[in-house]
């Protein structure tokens, strides 16, 4: 990362991916096929300016290898978005940038979820707020929906998120499923084999294995409070956790800066140290001899190669573990209307929140007490109405008699 790398409005700064960051100073060939050009670095930094939509998202759109495969709520269909994919980036509409949101001071973005809880304060964005903005409430308050308090009430322990990104992998698809075990598998005359979907995606490719892409999907809910645990290379794998978690939302419904908040999971199979019980991070790219997977496509090599490099103890043996990874939503929001509706949620079966543990849902949770209490207070109501009716029509017969 460089100053460029944000700040460049020509579009032509690219780095050249085996570089360590540099660019391409003079015309160079990468895989045999792909012509990076020189970047003219004057013309580049007479251009600077402010960052836009498309300078966050030449990372951020296409992070995990290709357009879409990472997040769930981002691609380049935000690049120019319709009110129907987004209300706050509609190009004709509010046209939002990344920066209105997620506000930045001394180059600290807002929204990160490593150790600072990502969504920041729930209130309005002040001015002694610092205007901070990453929050829904920083700009709608903590009572959004008009003569609607029953709606405002959810908002304490349900996320905005959950009811206002609906779906995700919307405008364009996005990968769910990513099986590295089956990578190594080649065609006739040892070549590559690459097959792909009906939207053009991949869902086989020698280097990479097996894949499965959606679009429109329905996300998963966790009790969240801003903040991700991540599995690190030195951490034991306890035999019972199977799939492997390689990030965890942290929060619960005793937590009172937890909400219920949406995610994409992204499942896969992975390389896995049997004996040290530890994630293995395996060397991918490399010249042939150097124990890279593409250039010798010999697992054991590929992990003896990286775990070395990644100063991380490898005891020889390998196996695939299924994993999951688990990605917030907040992009990507379409107009109130398509929102969540009661019955999503408060239903007995098939609800959306039908995985949320330790709190009551009315119309999901069945409580014969709280049921039987409900029933003998309604009697008693009718009872009473049936008895006041009772009284007045007698009292109204004696009146004209």
């Amino acid at each position: 990362m460089d100053c460029l790398v944000c700040h460049d409005t020509t579009g032509t700064y690219k780095k050249f991916p085996t570089d360590c960051g540099h660019p391409a100073y003079k015309e160079k060939v990468f895989a045999g096929k792909k012509v990076f050009k020189p970047v003219d670095l004057r013309k580049v930094a007479q251009n600077v300016g402010p960052t836009s939509r498309r300078s966050c998202g030449v990372c951020h759109f296409f992070s995990g290898g290709g357009d879409g495969v990472k997040r769930g709520d981002m691609n380049t269909a935000l690049l120019a978005p319709t009110k129907e994919l987004d209300v706050h980036m509609d190009a004709k509409g509010l046209n939002f940038s990344c920066t209105t949101c997620h506000t930045t001071f001394a180059h600290k973005i807002d929204g990160r979820n490593y150790r600072t809880p990502a969504p920041g304060r729930r209130n309005l964005a002040l001015p002694k707020d610092d205007g901070h903005r990453v929050r829904c409430e920083s700009c709608h308050g903590t009572a959004p929906h008009k003569n609607r308090a029953k709606l405002n009430h959810h908002t304490r322990r349900v996320a905005c998120e959950t009811c206002h990104v609906p779906l995700y992998g919307r405008g364009k698809p996005t990968k769910i499923w990513w099986d590295w075990s089956t990578a190594g598998k080649f065609g006739k005359d040892h070549k590559l084999i690459v097959q792909k979907d009906r939207m053009g995606k991949p869902i086989y490719h020698t280097k990479k294995g097996s894949m499965k892409w959606a679009k429109d999907v329905v996300p998963e809910y966790f009790w969240y409070n801003g903040t991700i645990a991540y599995t690190l290379v030195t951490d034991k794998i306890p035999d019972d956790q199977r799939p492997v978690w390689l990030n965890r939302p942290l929060g619960s419904p005793d937590d009172p800066e937890s909400r219920i908040f949406p995610f994409k999971v992204h499942r896969g199979k992975q390389p896995f140290d049997p004996v040290n019980r530890t994630m293995v991070i395996p060397k991918l790219f490399g010249k042939k001899g150097s124990g890279a997977f593409w250039a010798e496509f010999d697992w054991l090599k590929a992990a003896e190669a990286g775990m070395r490099e990644a100063g991380a103890p490898f005891s020889g043996k390998l196996e695939f573990v299924e994993t999951r990874y688990h990605l917030p939503l907040a992009h990507m929001v379409p107009p109130k209307e398509q929102a969540l509706k009661c019955q999503d949620c408060h239903v007995r079966q098939g609800g959306r929140l039908q995985a949320i543990t330790g709190v009551y849902i009315p119309g999901r949770d069945m409580f014969s007490s709280i049921d039987d209490t409900g029933w003998v207070i309604a009697g008693l109501a009718l009872a009473v109405v049936m008895l006041h009716g009772t009284i007045r029509f007698l009292s109204a017969g004696r009146k004209r008699g």
